[in-house]
């Protein structure tokens, strides 16, 4: 039987890194021409698509990679500080002792997701991790992936905590579950229609034996 292979996002759904990323975007805000992001503006955001997000902040797309890139390079100073989302550790290890392959895709980068994991001793677990920027989604990432590791897309569930996530789970062909503990809402999330949709790390193991 051919093991599984658990892709997972990184911010939001293993790193706690919601309120450093909104401390991190509110002080850029005046250097990239957006508006900054109150509680109540958060709420709202979090019921959004990444366009939605784009079209109600106001930044220039010409902007974006240069604002993604100065995001992660603040983020570095931070990842130390950071945890992850309660029960994550547990439910990883779970998993990887029942067999399954981890890895990892994300738009941060590959040296603060090394630093976060080994800080929290789970840097074992991930057979791999590949970062790579993407505005809309990471369908295009998630296919190489696949096909430079000769992975068979229907071997693969993706885990994510946001709207593009589900959208490029979907473009690539591979099963997707989705997080409410992370960026958008269960409401947003549930729109795109994921294959799941969980609300705490402990349903892992239930969801992906059953995918």
């Amino acid at each position: 039987m051919t093991q599984k292979v658990i892709i997972f996002d990184f911010d939001g759904t293993i790193a706690d890194t919601v309120d450093a990323l909104v401390t991190i975007a509110n002080r850029l805000a005046v250097e990239f021409g957006y508006i900054q992001i109150s509680a109540n503006e958060l709420k709202l955001l979090r019921n959004l698509t990444a366009r939605e997000i784009i079209k109600y902040s106001g930044v220039s797309l010409f902007k974006i990679p240069f604002l993604v890139k100065k995001v992660k390079g603040e983020l570095k100073n931070k990842i130390k500080d950071l945890e992850p989302i309660s029960g994550i550790p547990e439910a990883l290890t779970e998993l990887t002792e029942k067999g399954y392959r981890l890895g990892i895709i994300t738009s941060n980068s590959q040296e603060n997701v090394n630093e976060f994991l080994k800080c929290h001793h789970l840097d074992y677990l991930f057979e791999f991790i590949h970062s790579g920027v993407t505005i809309f989604g990471k369908t295009t990432i998630i296919n190489n992936v696949l096909r430079q590791r000769q992975i068979k897309p229907q071997t693969v569930i993706y885990v994510g905590d946001e709207t593009r996530d589900i959208e490029a789970a979907k473009k690539a062909n591979i099963q997707v579950v989705g997080v409410t503990w992370g960026f958008n809402s269960a409401e947003a999330l549930a729109k795109e229609k994921p294959d799941f949709l969980i609300h705490d790390p402990s349903e892992l193991l239930d969801v992906v034996t059953n995918c």
